[in-house]
């Protein structure tokens, strides 16, 4: 991918790129996206789009693999208290969930089997090394980290936007949050403790 601006001004403009393509793709997926819808919204050219995201799959990279660092930094893992970490993802998802329906979008449209990204080794491995050493001292139960840590997430996207039984919104009463919460935690904990 091209490099990104230096100037403040084309600072100003790729960012406003990623945020009017955030909300494109997570409503229309990467086919259904328009890169003329896009330009119009954040001020700029077909030109100017192309010279920092190289074209539209790059763009779409751009935004989901941010959105996954976003997660990551948002609510970085303690292996030592998954429980937490399956609220703080819940919170996450209540926060953005655009974030979750890029991630759909990349699952429908470019990999339906097998890991989400290409480099999955760079998202996960910290993730899956925390379990590994949660699991080695005894405070995780057993069994591949891998497995684990995509138990969690799946329990934590419950009442995600992509659950097929129920999609919370951040409107609902706080006290409905605060009630998912409390299963989300305690469902995790009796799952992931080791015995």
């Amino acid at each position: 991918m091209p490099d990104q601006p230096l100037t403040p001004r084309g600072a100003a403009t790729y960012q406003r790129i990623l945020d009017v393509a955030t909300r494109e793709f997570a409503e229309y997926g990467i086919a259904g996206a328009r890169i003329e819808r896009i330009v119009a919204a954040a001020r700029t050219n077909k030109a100017q789009l192309y010279a920092y995201f190289g074209n539209k799959e790059g763009l779409f990279d751009a935004i989901f693999l941010g959105s996954l660092d976003r997660i990551v930094d948002v609510a970085p893992i303690d292996a030592t208290d998954l429980a937490d970490w399956a609220v703080r993802l819940y919170d996450e998802y209540l926060r953005r969930p655009d974030l979750i329906r890029l991630a759909t979008w990349a699952r429908l449209e470019r990999r339906p089997a097998g890991h989400l990204v290409e480099n999955h080794d760079r998202h996960h491995d910290a993730k899956l090394r925390a379990i590994a050493d949660a699991q080695a001292v005894g405070l995780v139960r057993q069994g591949d980290p891998f497995d684990v840590m995509a138990v969690v997430i799946a329990m934590s996207m419950a009442w995600s936007p992509v659950s097929n039984v129920y999609a919370a919104t951040a409107e609902e009463p706080s006290e409905l949050h605060e009630r998912r919460r409390a299963l989300l935690r305690e469902s995790v904990r009796r799952a992931m403790t080791a015995d």
